[in-house]
């Protein structure tokens, strides 16, 4: 493709149905648990902020790291051995790509996948509402919005104290009354958006 028949490069937003608002998570196929938390947390000092079942596959154990800023990386972690050998299909392979979207513009999201032809699904993920549709590859691609207003500079906050609430109340994952006592206590506004209702998208996990 020549310069002349290339897309252009541009600052300004282009005409879309909505725009992403940012980066929320992006997930990875981990190894195991130990490893995992040696590299990431011990070596790279990021903090572990939540951790609970994968709630797709109960069997996987999920943690959330916060790298820094506010912004989560996770890993589904099990009974596998590291592999430090390069890229590899399984172990160490990125499971999909989440992007925020704005709160209130969640059911045009929606409307323009439908206008899109895109097939996708929605689920209520107990402290996020969640989209779920593919690229163009296949990869699978979520567009998560926030039940409440969590400013950047606190999420690592709130989702640590939503971690130690669940765990308090014997929990198996973190739910909405989690994040909202969290929210509460740490003095943040607790006011729900308007999200509409989805099926919860818990596999296995009471």
């Amino acid at each position: 493709m020549s310069d002349d028949d290339a897309p252009p490069v541009t600052a300004e937003y282009p005409d879309s149905a909505f725009r992403t608002t940012g980066t929320d998570h992006i997930t990875i196929w981990g190894s195991n648990e130990a490893d995992t938390l040696a590299f990431y947390r011990d070596l790279l000092g990021m903090r572990l902020v939540l951790r609970q079942p994968n709630l797709d596959d109960p069997s996987q154990t999920h943690l959330f790291f916060d790298t820094g800023d506010g912004r989560i990386l996770t890993f589904f972690v099990g009974d596998r051995p590291s592999n430090p050998h390069g890229q590899r299909g399984t172990t160490g392979a990125v499971h999909h790509l989440c992007f925020s979207v704005d709160p209130e513009r969640y059911e045009e999201v929606m409307e323009a996948l439908d206008e899109a032809g895109r097939g996708y699904n929605v689920f209520d993920r107990g402290i996020f509402h969640s989209i779920y549709t593919q690229d163009n590859n296949g990869l699978v691609i979520e567009l998560s919005t926030d039940k409440y207003d969590i400013p950047d500079d606190r999420r690592a906050d709130v989702l640590a104290t939503t971690q130690r609430i669940r765990e308090e109340d014997g929990a198996d994952y973190a739910k909405d009354e989690h994040l909202a006592a969290a929210l509460e206590e740490l003095g943040l506004d607790a006011t729900p958006y308007d999200l509409p209702d989805a099926d919860a998208g818990v596999g296995g996990v009471e």
